[in-house]
């Protein structure tokens, strides 16, 4: 895995994340366009952390911190690089993100009908909590 280079995203990698997002991930999040991804680099510039082997994109996580909780979200990896260690390597770079700055417990969203993901998540330590709901409210509509 010594080739595997994983590193924040720059503004100029905002347009290829959408595209790799399309291919890799599951699902769509209401702020996958390239407003929500240039408002979170400018929020904070080291939240989405690339992975790249031999100059592609190869995966990538988000790893927002608030000042009072870690969460991971868009954890995705190429369809012909899965099973190769590269979400294990985005979650431990996320981690270390997160306990350079304090950070106490990370959390992920994960899709329900995602079981593939789950896997993943569940092989890297996280697990569903049975107390929890997440409630939400869209406060813009998606286009």
């Amino acid at each position: 895995m010594n080739d595997l280079y994983i590193e924040p995203a720059s503004a100029a990698d905002l347009p290829a994340v959408l595209d790799f997002w399309k291919a890799a991930a599951e699902g769509t999040s209401i702020s996958d366009d390239l407003a929500g991804v240039e408002r979170l680099h400018a929020r904070d510039p080291r939240a989405l952390l690339l992975a790249r082997r031999d100059g592609e994109l190869v995966g990538a996580v988000i790893a927002g911190f608030d000042g009072w909780r870690c969460h991971l979200y868009r954890l995705a990896v190429h369809p012909d690089r899965r099973r190769q260690g590269i979400d294990s390597a985005l979650l431990a770079a996320a981690e270390e993100r997160f306990e350079e700055l304090g950070g106490r417990r990370a959390d992920a969203m994960v899709l329900n009908r995602n079981e593939r993901g789950q896997r993943a998540w569940e092989a890297g330590g996280y697990h569903p909590e049975d107390h929890w709901t997440r409630w939400v409210k869209p406060l813009a509509q998606t286009p």
